[in-house]
């Protein structure tokens, strides 16, 4: 059996099939199923495929990196340099993601895991926890999370969900000014990528929902899913830089057209 590999990722596509709102969406998204059925899914997303939570993205016109120096804030060089600085801009992060809610997109996508007759595995460029409060089980966290902690003595990680400093020691080798935010920093490798390599090698259906698709290695993988032979699809706000990988693709909201697609898919079982 090959797999549904959902990554929610702005990957684009050569055909594109747009609809607008509601059943229409529903029915559009269909005959892109009909012929064939998958029996393994992944989905790729991104940053985009929170901002509808009210969760700010970083590489948007007025996003995060528009007003913070990444250099200060997520890299290495700028932990060694300022870590109370760090410390900050993580504990904000930490704070906003409490603030705010899954989305329809979010609960849609731990519906088609629960429900779907294969197997979906969830890839995300996302740090925020909005997945697994919407119910998703299966997920890779490629970019790490905000609510975990990394030792840079150790090696341990840590659910962590209150603000952190650097005068907090490790829980485990109970070592001082150690502890790191257990994200995924500039010139640092994502994580879980011979995962992420396995379940394209083996995807039938590749979806990529809600991302630029200019953000290597994840805007790669659909050229990788193509070449194992997965059928793509770009579930995105707009045409991604990728779209003429793909061999289709919905544009619109993801609160829209991530639930319309999944009713599609299910009402298909």
């Amino acid at each position: 059996m090959r797999k549904l590999l959902t990554l929610a990722s702005a990957l684009a596509a050569g055909f594109i099939a747009t609809a607008s709102a509601g059943s229409a969406q529903a029915a559009s998204l269909t005959l892109c199923w009909a012929a064939w059925d998958p029996a393994n899914a992944l989905v790729e997303l991104s940053k985009d495929f929170t901002k509808e939570s009210g969760i700010d993205t970083f590489r948007d016109k007025g996003g995060i990196w528009s007003k913070v120096d990444y250099r200060d804030v997520a890299t290495t060089e700028g932990f060694a340099r300022n870590p109370d600085r760090v410390h900050e801009f993580y504990n904000m992060r930490r704070r906003r993601v409490r603030e705010v809610e899954p989305n329809a997109a979010h609960v849609a996508l731990a519906r088609l895991e629960r429900e779907f007759a294969g197997d979906v595995l969830v890839v995300t460029q996302n740090v925020d926890s909005l997945h697994e409060r919407a119910g998703t089980q299966k997920l890779i966290h490629m970019h790490g999370q905000h609510d975990q902690v990394l030792c840079n003595n150790c090696g341990q990680r840590f659910p962590w969900d209150s603000d952190l400093s650097r005068e907090m020691p490790c829980p485990a080798c109970h070592l001082a000014g150690t502890l790191r935010p257990d994200v995924v920093w500039f010139g640092e490798m994502p994580y879980q990528m011979g995962r992420i390599q396995r379940a394209l090698a083996t995807a039938d259906l590749f979806v990529s929902i809600g991302t630029s698709g200019n953000v290597y290695p994840a805007a790669g993988f659909v050229q990788q899913a193509r070449q194992h032979g997965a059928h793509t699809l770009e579930l995105n706000l707009e045409p991604s830089e990728g779209a003429s990988y793909f061999a289709e693709a919905h544009h619109g909201k993801a609160t829209e057209v991530v639930p319309a697609w999944v009713e599609s898919v299910l009402r298909r079982l």
